[in-house]
């Protein structure tokens, strides 16, 4: 496979990623905000959810999507023979 073939695959994987954690994101923003009152009739450590989401687990979250990304991105640069040399 030549260097274009590895980075256009390379390319394709890294956009397929970066939808997928999109959506997770989207989901996480946006659907539990128009869900909250429903949300909210579950209860957390005494919490609703929709508060307990807005407090916190939005965050979690947030965090859990950079550490993903940076992971599988590093192991994507690798397998495509694009990652960066150690110093």
């Amino acid at each position: 496979m030549n260097q274009r073939q590895r980075q256009r695959e390379h390319w394709q994987r890294n956009t397929r990623l970066i939808g997928l954690l999109l959506a997770i994101w989207f989901l996480a923003t946006f659907v539990v905000i128009w869900y909250a009152r429903e949300l909210n009739e579950i209860v957390i450590a005494g919490f609703p959810l929709a508060f307990y989401m807005g407090a916190q687990g939005t965050l979690i979250i947030y965090l859990a999507l950079v550490w993903i990304y940076a992971t599988r991105m590093n192991k994507l640069d690798e397998s495509c023979g694009l990652s960066e040399p150690e110093r």
